[in-house]
């Protein structure tokens, strides 16, 4: 789910959401199609606390997502394909605010979208605590908000590799894919990032581009049928958390466990729990009931007081950081690209 718990710490975690400060901004010179020098500008003061990290946390796919860079000044930096185009936002604090600096023909685009990109249009004071590790993890972490990205099939692509697959896997295939096929990402940016590729690119990806990503024919299966109702996919954007998954479910392969994923980044869909997960439901049964073999429904159950709030509840047992034990080995990794 958006947000799970990692193990293993990066610079911008889900679980402390902190950006170093420090030093300077690597940069790399402006490229082909790439706007150079001062970018456009949008100043934004939060309603309350707020923590960079722990809200874009969610967007990152991963330690090298191409997409998704966090840079010792406290930057955080995202490249997007907006409606208007290819666009790279650099977001950071600024006095008792948020300055965003927006470079490429998705800078208008991204800009607009910056209040809700860090989470205006959530409402963190709804949420109503029922249990005391849950009130404890909310304590702790007062700037954790909902983002709402806007964009349907920045998320979908990545959850459809996320499927039936270790989460080192499927961030390898979307950072060998990006790096491939997307184009690089505009403005002065850090190094090596690029904008994900637009509908057309993905459906011409040769077959064994696929197979060397690690990506199994059927999660490529429906990749491609995704793309290729991508315009009607992205109008669920406008739509209702509830009725954007119906859409989404309507192209084989997407289930509930992938469409909820999605909404919860593009929708900030503060009650689309994730179910038919691997170790969600055992994570949230060990920290509110001790039971380390709960499945979706007894998840569902423990997290009903929440209705309305039960991702946002979820999240926040994620980030207290309390989980079962390991009693059997991981799910093993299937390299299909060395085959």
């Amino acid at each position: 789910m958006a947000g799970r718990f990692a193990p293993r710490p990066t610079r911008t975690t889900v679980r402390g959401g902190h950006v170093a400060v420090g030093g300077g901004v690597p940069r790399q010179a402006a490229g082909p199609g790439q706007a150079a020098g001062p970018g456009r500008v949008r100043d934004w003061v939060p309603d309350g606390p707020l923590d960079l990290g722990l809200v874009l946390g969610p967007l990152r796919r991963g330690p090298g997502d191409p997409t998704f860079r966090t840079t010792p000044d406290g930057s955080v930096w995202r490249a997007a394909l907006t409606p208007a185009g290819p666009g790279t936002l650099r977001v950071r604090a600024s006095g008792g605010g948020v300055r965003g600096e927006a470079w490429g023909p998705g800078a208008e685009w991204l800009l607009e979208g910056l209040p809700e990109l860090l989470g205006a249009a959530d409402d963190p004071s709804a949420f109503v605590p029922r249990h005391r590790l849950v009130a404890l993890a909310r304590h702790r972490r007062p700037g954790l908000r909902l983002t709402r990205s806007g964009l349907v099939l920045e998320s979908l692509i990545p959850s459809i590799l996320e499927q039936k697959v270790t989460t080192d896997e499927a961030y390898r295939a979307w950072r060998l894919l990006v790096r491939k096929f997307g184009e690089p990402a505009p403005g002065p940016v850090p190094g090596g990032m690029h904008v994900m590729p637009g509908p057309r690119t993905w459906a011409l990806i040769p077959s064994w581009e696929w197979h060397r990503a690690g990506v199994d024919n059927k999660r490529a299966s429906t990749i491609l049928r995704a793309v290729r109702v991508a315009g009607r996919l992205e109008e669920a954007a406008g739509m209702e958390p509830g009725a954007a998954r119906a859409r989404l479910e309507v192209v084989p392969g997407v289930g509930p466990w992938t469409s909820a994923e999605t909404v919860q980044r593009s929708h900030g869909a503060a009650d689309e729990v994730t179910t038919g997960d691997l170790h969600l439901p055992r994570i949230v049964g060990w920290a509110l009931a001790g039971d380390r073999d709960a499945d979706d429904s007894v998840m569902l159950e423990l997290l009903e007081p929440y209705a309305g709030q039960r991702h946002r509840a979820a999240r926040l047992v994620l980030l207290s950081g309390r989980v079962p034990g390991r009693r059997a080995p991981k799910m093993p990794r299937w390299d299909i690209g060395a085959l």
